[in-house]
């Protein structure tokens, strides 16, 4: 994987760069659609890569790894062949999921036990054989196995769930460094730095991590419990730290409004399931603010669903009809509205491209946000 940094911006943190993998090029800032288990919620591949443009996706280890399971994989040559997708891939390496199941795991040095969510079997992730199952999986880009702290957690707790962490990132750098991609293109591993929202131990995260000079970094352990203004705190005081000339990403994250204020400290690459998430609920992200397209008000609304926006479900369908899909219960219209918003996050940093090179970034993005934070 190689990152070219193209342009930044005067007044902010903010920078465009480019991703090259050898299943193509990333421009950056970049936000990645979430397909936890091999499928973009309510998606068809053919409209991520044609109308939304999607130019890499996610998946996640911790579902693929229980199923389909890594003996499918393997044998299908790996999840770009399974699932018919010829642009990058990036997975997790399951260690939010395995937070998230706080009361079926068990952390130790050696890595952590964990209940399985589909039927209560046992299993354990290892840094080395994390790192193997995400060489089945056949992800482009990798992560470290983590642990996600609470973003609640007291010091005490944080500062021990970090030195597990690191422990857990040598042991992946070590597993990776000698082992090979088993479908005849590269992978690369992201350590990933935590900290919780402690000053001392996010920069010792990041010091860490810095000195396996890996292809890039990612931040996790943020959007978990901390206030949003905590958040874009520990961004910034990561920045000078992180190098210039390596992708950053800002795991879990977020809101449009998120979005914009991270790449204005800095970051490069974002993903979250809120877009096909809050869209199969009927909430819909426009550039004049957020839609219910539930509420009556649309019932008679024959204008298209975002005027400036730019998929083609903003020019074929309106929102009277799309609210009338939700209250009958119809499929499409979770579809239409999951397409919908993930066309508005792409057309999102597509547009913070443009400032950016343009060098009024700045400007555009404290009026965007206003708008974009607001209720129709």
């Amino acid at each position: 994987m190689n990152f070219e940094l193209i342009s930044t911006d005067p007044q902010s943190n903010a920078r465009c760069g480019r991703i090259t993998t050898d299943h193509g090029v990333i421009e950056t800032p970049i936000f990645m659609p979430v397909g936890t288990v091999g499928s973009v919620k309510g998606v068809y591949h053919r409209d991520l890569s044609s109308d939304i443009n999607a130019e890499i996706i996610l998946g996640n280890t911790y579902h693929l790894y229980l199923r389909p399971g890594l003996d499918i994989l393997n044998r299908a040559g790996g999840l770009h062949r399974f699932i018919h997708w010829d642009r990058p891939i990036l997975t997790d390496s399951g260690g939010f999921q395995v937070f998230s199941l706080a009361e079926n795991r068990k952390l130790s040095s050696d890595g952590c036990t964990f209940s399985s969510h589909i039927d209560g079997s046992r299993h354990t992730f290892t840094p080395e054989n994390n790192v193997d199952t995400q060489r089945k999986i056949g992800a482009d880009i990798i992560m470290a196995l983590d642990e996600c702290c609470p973003g609640d957690a007291d010091r005490e707790y944080a500062a021990k769930s970090l030195k597990l962490t690191q422990n857990w990132l040598e042991r992946c750098i070590r597993r990776f460094d000698e082992t090979e991609a088993l479908y005849g293109y590269s992978q690369t591993l992201f350590p990933i730095i935590q900290g919780c929202v402690y000053d001392d131990l996010r920069l010792k995260a990041a010091e860490h991590a810095v000195g396996f000079n890996r292809e890039g970094y990612a931040i996790g352990g943020l959007a978990v419990g901390e206030p949003t203004e905590e958040m874009y705190r520990i961004i910034e005081l990561l920045h000078p730290v992180l190098p210039a000339d390596k992708p950053r990403y800002l795991m879990g994250v977020g809101t449009p409004e998120n979005l914009l204020e991270g790449i204005a400290r800095g970051v490069d690459m974002f993903d979250c399931v809120m877009p096909t998430r809050n869209g199969r609920n009927g909430m819909l992200f426009t550039w004049n603010g957020r839609i219910n397209i539930r509420n009556q008000k649309w019932a008679d609304d024959f204008s298209p669903i975002d005027e400036n926006g730019t998929s083609f479900v903003d020019r074929y369908y309106t929102k009277s009809y799309l609210r009338h899909l939700f209250v009958a219960g119809e499929m499409l219209g979770a579809q239409i509205a999951s397409e919908h918003n993930l066309a508005f996050y792409l057309d999102v940093v597509r547009q913070a491209r443009i400032h950016i090179a343009t060098g009024d970034f700045l400007s555009w993005k404290e009026r965007a946000v206003q708008k974009l934070s607001g209720r129709l």
